[in-house]
């Protein structure tokens, strides 16, 4: 039973106290494949093992292909394809207020408040609520769309006891789209263009 089990083990059978050697045969065929597996295991990780150099060199080639992705001229001839983000300047961890987080994608909208206090350690308050979107207006004009997106707005802004506040806020978009400016894209959804 043993050799049909791990049949590349040695599987040697030592005489026990009562007689029967079954016991020790199992241990010393497990022990034989889990070393066997071991080996195996770090004989295809060594060959993933990069030098600092080696890893001096992926950086230097990646950074390259980011720059190139960004480039007018040779955006489509590189294997990293970029995108600009216009983001103009990031976080330092002083930031304060409340801010709109918005997600779009798939089925549903999330709309979340967060808020950043100000104290000896940030500190930073969630609150959310997800919206459904029915099929009849995932598949319906860009203008449905938006409509929809901001009656969930308004709804949340009710909801949290800020109706007609104007905060800041960020867009996910889980869709294709072309960004040209920070305030101008031109989305692409099920073929049609929105702009």
């Amino acid at each position: 039973m043993v050799r049909r089990l791990v049949p590349d083990c040695d599987v040697r059978f030592l005489q026990s106290q009562c007689g029967s050697g079954k016991g020790a045969a199992m241990v010393t065929a497990v022990a034989h494949r889990l070393a066997a597996q071991h080996t195996e295991r770090q004989r295809i990780l060594d060959t993933l093992r990069l030098s600092r150099e080696q890893l001096f060199e992926v950086k230097r080639r990646m950074t390259e292909e980011m720059a190139r992705g960004l480039s007018k001229q040779t955006h489509d001839q590189t294997s990293v394809k970029m995108l600009p983000t216009y983001v103009q300047s990031t976080l330092n961890g002083t930031e304060q207020g409340d801010f709109l987080a918005l997600d779009l994608g798939g089925s549903s909208f999330r709309v979340l408040l967060v808020q950043l206090k100000s104290e000896k350690k940030q500190k930073v308050d969630m609150h959310q609520k997800i919206y459904r979107i029915d099929q009849e207006t995932m598949q319906g004009t860009g203008e449905e769309l938006f409509d929809h997106i901001v009656y969930c707005i308004a709804d949340f802004l009710d909801y949290m006891g800020m109706r007609g506040a104007s905060l800041p806020l960020g867009f996910t978009f889980s869709f294709p789209c072309d960004q040209t400016k920070l305030d101008e894209v031109t989305f692409f959804l099920d073929f049609t263009c929105i702009s």
